[in-house]
């Protein structure tokens, strides 16, 4: 029985290869490359706006932050593709190690623009820590190879989000801000007939936009991502094989999580839709490095239906998982 699902009381048996995976913190053990960068981000809740004086994923996540995974990975993901048909390259497995990092990004409009494009920069550029307990990490010179993004939902199962979407955020953030509004063009297919009447506002620097928040007539203005996400697919699927770690995490024995198409058009949408299209813009400008991989996880409030624990036990299967399928 390996480590995380014996919480679960479940044997993978049905598994090709058992995962080993160890936790010990960063600052007990020299990192030998090949290693993994994992950021794990989480939704910092700005009071009055929180319902909850910790955030309940927050509780999950932390206990993650400045820990190595060991994973023992197949060979076969470990090579190349003209290598993994190599004599018993089935039976061997290397062992890679995944350093953990987890911030928080406050749950605003404006700090989603203005932090998420650092974090896929590299090096990454990582905003002030701000749990008093935690200081600020240093980040890997390289970049992060995983970005796995974690935010509350209302009670019920995991979800774990395919999509996130470019347009459709009408609601107010923490600070009672709206989104942008983006400029319609006149050849875009979806375009009202009376979108000159809209005030356009244009996504200056990210760090001192302002959100307009009233439009002239009575079209609903289109708010989202605008200038410099122009050429991004109004939705970015993660490159996840989502169904696949689903059914990973059922055959652990986790049963309470779902693959989930709607990520909200809120704050959970608008940072998976800015870290998915980040990720492809890091590529196309170093086309040497491979796309870091993004993925998002709804979580349910403690105990409705799942502790703190369980959730905690979900996200490290997930990057099990993550980092056995990752071929670089």
């Amino acid at each position: 029985m390996t480590a995380l699902c014996q919480h679960f009381g479940h044997f993978m048996s049905s598994s090709p290869a058992l995962v080993s995976v160890s936790s010990v913190s960063v600052a007990d053990l020299r990192l030998t490359p090949p290693f993994l960068a994992l950021l794990i981000t989480d939704s910092l809740r700005v009071q009055p706006f929180s319902r909850y004086s910790v955030n309940p994923s927050w509780l999950a996540v932390k206990p993650l932050h400045d820990t190595v995974l060991k994973v023992d990975i197949p060979l076969e993901s470990a090579l190349p593709v003209d290598q993994s048909l190599a004599d018993s390259a089935a039976s061997l497995s290397a062992r890679r190690e995944v350093r953990i990092t987890a911030i928080q990004v406050p749950v605003t409009y404006e700090a989603v623009l203005s932090i998420v494009p650092g974090l896929h920069a590299r090096p990454p550029v990582l905003p002030p820590s701000s749990d008093p307990v935690l200081p600020t990490p240093f980040p890997p010179p390289e970049g992060y190879d995983l970005f796995f993004h974690v935010g509350v939902i209302g009670r019920g199962s995991l979800r774990m989000e395919r999509v996130g979407h470019k347009f459709g955020y009408n609601m107010k953030d923490a600070v009672g801000s709206l989104a942008p509004i983006v400029r319609i063009s006149r050849d875009e297919g979806n375009q009202p007939p009376d979108a000159q009447r809209m005030k356009v506002l244009r996504l200056r620097d990210a760090r001192d936009y302002n959100v307009e928040s009233l439009v002239e007539g009575n079209e609903t203005p289109k708010r989202g991502f605008g200038r410099g996400y122009e050429s991004f697919a109004e939705e970015i699927y993660t490159d996840v094989d989502v169904e696949k770690l689903v059914h990973h995490l059922k055959t652990c024995g986790i049963d309470q999580i779902y693959t989930s198409m709607d990520a909200g058009h809120y704050l959970c949408d608008f940072l998976y839709y800015c870290s998915l299209a980040e990720s492809k813009r890091s590529t196309k400008n170093d086309k040497s490095t491979p796309a870091s991989q993004v993925i998002f996880l709804h979580c349910p409030p403690v105990g409705l239906p799942l502790s703190t624990e369980e959730v905690t036990e979900a996200i490290k299967q997930s990057i099990v998982w993550l980092c056995r399928t990752l071929t670089h």
